[in-house]
């Protein structure tokens, strides 16, 4: 199971970097969205992208924080994220 997906668009600078930190620290762990194929994730997130989801639940946007990221990945799934 992927626990990390990233919402991204074709042509974001910010999306390339945060899908060249996530094959680092998660290699074969994420999965990747494209935000234009959905119009709820348009309606949803707009040009906030990237956008980090962890089990699902948003864990962040713009920029991959690594340490938290690697923190979390840590925990089980469903377990409380500081």
């Amino acid at each position: 199971m992927t626990r990390v997906t990233l919402i991204s668009r074709d042509g974001c600078h910010l999306c390339e970097v945060a899908e060249q930190i996530l094959d680092r620290i998660a290699p074969g762990q994420w999965s990747r969205v494209e935000i234009s194929e959905s119009i709820e994730l348009e309606r949803e997130y707009g040009d906030r992208v990237p956008v980090v989801l962890l089990d699902g639940k948003e864990h962040g946007y713009w920029r991959v924080e690594e340490d938290r990221l690697l923190r979390d990945l840590g925990r089980p799934p469903g377990a409380p994220r500081l």
